[in-house]
């Protein structure tokens, strides 16, 4: 399993966008395989190293809105599979 680590390298806009890729897709590989609290970690993790990207420099409105645009996608999708999950769940039931 691939370890991100946010700290290891100096923070920039280039490396911030870079490590919440590697969060990103690392999050993506747990839920797929039903690691439901590594997910979680990562997630706790991506947050966090926003939250110092952040501070780097003020996002200007426009990137605040793509960011949180992608953010309810994410959510959305996460939200569609634990929706099929469960209706997967629902009709194995006796």
């Amino acid at each position: 399993m691939a370890q991100a680590e946010p700290s290891a390298q100096p923070l920039n806009a280039e490396n911030c966008m870079a490590q919440e890729a590697v969060l990103e897709r690392d999050m993506a590989l747990a839920r797929s395989r039903g690691q439901m609290l590594r997910r979680r970690e990562l997630a706790d993790t991506l947050s966090a190293l926003q939250l110092r990207c952040q501070a780097l420099a003020p996002a200007s409105r426009e990137v605040r809105i793509e960011k949180l645009e992608h953010e309810i996608r994410t959510l959305r999708t996460e939200l569609e599979r634990a929706e099929a999950q469960l209706r997967s769940v629902k009709s194995e039931s006796p």
